[in-house]
C-alpha cells in the first residue's frame, strides 16, 4: 500500500523517516519552518552527521520528494507525521508548543480519510489531552471512523551503526482500535516489526520510560565518579571487572554530564506530569540533580590537576558535542564547562570536526586544527567527546597532561599523564 506522506519537522527524526518511506516507493512531502534545511535538501547537501550529501540527493532523485516551508501540501497527504521539536521551557517544564504550531498550521488542510500520528517525545496524554480536542474543535471529523490519530514514539540513536531506522521495532497506539490498525498498516509497509499498544498515552510512557531509565543508571554512574574520585578508584575499571558477569549487570559509563535532546529532558516531561497527579517520582530529582552537578565536578577536576590557577590556564578542549560522531550540542554539558572556564579566566580554544563554530560567552570560538603546538602550549587537553576521528596517539604523545572525561585513552599506555573522570 503506497501512501502519500506529510512530514511535519525535517530533523534527525523526521528526515531519517522521510528517508525510509521513500526507499519503500511513498511521495513524501517535508514540511519544516528552517528555511536553510529546505535550501539545503533542494541542493543536495547534508545538515546531519548521519547523512551524506549522496543521501539527500538519492531522495530528491527518487522523484517523490518534495521539501518546502509551506502547509498546503497537507491537503495532498493522507497521512501526516509532526516529528517538530518538544524542548523544555525555562523553568524545566514541558514546551509543546511546536507541537500546537504544527496542528494550528495544519487545520485548514486537513481533511476526512486522514491520519495524523505524532512522533515527538512528550509526557503521557498529549495526544489526546492536546491533538485530539485541537482538531475536533475546529473540524467535524468522527475520531476513528472518518479521521485518524495515533502517537508513535521516534527511537532514533543519532551516531550508532548497528541498527538501521527499519531494524527498530516501531510502536504505536492510537486514539482508537482502528487507528492504531490504521498506523500499523502504514508503519509495517517500512519497519520490520510494528508494536500495537492499547492507547497513546502508553506509547507516550514508553519512550519516556526508555530514556528515564539510561538517565538514573549513567546518573548513578556519574555520581560513583565524584565518590571514586574521592576514594582513589578507577571507576571504569570496576565498571569491566563487573562487566565479566554473564547476567545481572549491564554496564552504564559515566561522562562529563547526560546531554542530547531526548535523555536530560524526557525524563523532565514525566517529573512534570507525575506532579500534575500529586506524585513525586524522587529517582527522576535525584539523578537530575546529579546530571547538573557534572559540569562542575569536571572544572573542579582540571583546578585540582593543573599547576598554575585556572584564571592563567591555557584549556584545549576535544569535542564539545553531546555525544560522538555527531554534529549536536543541544544540550551538552560541554559548553557549560567550557563557559565555566571562561568566565574563570581560563584561555580555552577547542577541537570538534564536527561543530566549526560555537558561541561561549557571547563570544564566537572556532575550532581549530587538532597540532604539535597546541596540545604542547596547552596546560591541559580536556577530552569532552571520544569522536571516533580523532588522533588519541597524537595526544597521548602531545599533550601535558589529559583530563579524559570519556575513557577515550582506555587501549593506550598512560604515561602517567592521563586522569580519568
Amino acid at each position: 500500500m503506497l501512501s502519500k506522506i506529510a512530514i511535519i519537522g525535517l530533523g534527525y527524526v523526521g528526515l531519517p523517516l522521510a528517508q525510509l518511506f521513500l526507499q519503500n516507493h511513498h511521495t513524501v512531502y517535508g514540511i519544516d519552518y528552517d528555511v536553510k534545511k529546505i535550501e539545503s535538501i533542494n541542493k543536495g547537501k547534508s545538515y546531519l552527521s548521519d547523512f551524506q550529501d549522496e543521501d539527500i540527493e538519492g531522495m530528491v532523485q527518487t522523484g517523490n520528494f518534495q521539501a518546502g516551508n509551506s502547509y498546503e501540501v497537507i491537503s495532498k497527504a493522507e497521512v501526516i507525521i509532526l516529528c517538530v521539536p518538544t524542548p523544555l521551557s525555562e523553568d524545566e517544564t514541558p514546551d509543546i508548543s511546536y507541537i500546537k504550531n504544527a496542528i494550528y498550521k495544519s487545520l485548514p488542510f486537513l481533511k476526512e480519510g486522514q491520519l495524523v500520528i505524532l512522533e515527538s517525545s512528550t509526557y503521557p496524554g498529549t495526544t489526546e489531552e492536546i491533538i485530539v480536542p485541537l482538531i475536533s474543535q475546529n473540524k467535524e471529523f468522527s475520531i476513528g471512523k472518518d479521521f485518524h490519530i495515533a502517537y508513535s514514539p521516534e527511537r532514533i540513536d543519532p551516531g550508532q551503526k548497528q541498527f538501521g531506522l527499519e531494524d527498530i521495532p516501531k510502536i504505536v497506539g492510537g486514539v482508537t482500535q482502528k487507528c492504531t490498525e490504521r498506523a500499523k498498516s502504514i508503519y509495517e509497509t517500512i519497519f520490520k516489526s510494528v508494536v500495537t499498544v492499547s492507547s497513546p498515552k502508553v506509547a507516550e510512557m514508553s519512550k519516556l520510560v526508555e530514556n528515564t531509565q539510561r538517565l538514573i543508571n549513567i546518573s548513578f554512574m556519574n555520581e560513583l565518579a565524584i565518590f571514586c574520585d574521592e576514594m582513589d578508584i578507577n571507576l571504569w575499571e570496576v565498571i569491566n571487572a563487573c562487566s565479566t558477569k554473564p547476567f545481572g549487570f549491564t554496564p552504564y559509563f559515566p561522562g562529563p554530564g547526560i546531554g542530547g535532546h531526548c535523555i536530560p529532558v524526557d525524563p523532565l516531561y514525566l517529573l512534570w506530569k507525575a506532579e500534575k497527579h500529586h506524585f513525586e517520582l524522587t529517582s527522576i530529582k535525584v539523578a537530575h540533580e546529579t546530571n547538573q552537578k557534572m559540569p562542575q565536578f569536571v572544572v573542579e577536576k582540571i583546578a585540582k590537576h593543573i599547576k598554575k590557577p585556572l584564571s592563567t590556564a591555557n584549556i584545549f578542549v576535544i569535542g564539545v558535542t553531546y555525544k560522538k560522531d555527531v554534529n549536536d550540542v543541544r544540550e551538552s554539558k560541554a559548553l557549560d564547562i567550557l563557559t565555566s572556564l571562561v568566565e574563570l579566566g581560563s584561555k580555552v580554544d577547542y577541537h570538534d570536526p564536527f561543530i566549526p563554530q560555537i558561541s561561549i560567552k557571547d563570544s564566537e570560538l572556532q575550532s581549530i586544527p587538532l597540532s604539535t603546538e597546541k596540545l604542547r602550549a596547552a596546560d591541559c587537553t580536556l577530552i569532552l567527546t571520544d569522536h571516533s576521528n580523532i588522533d588519541y596517539d597524537m595526544i597521548l604523545e602531545k599533550s601535558n597532561l589529559i583530563i579524559d572525561t570519556r575513557n577515550a585513552m582506555k587501549n593506550k599506555k598512560h604515561l602517567g599523564k592521563v586522569v580519568l573522570l
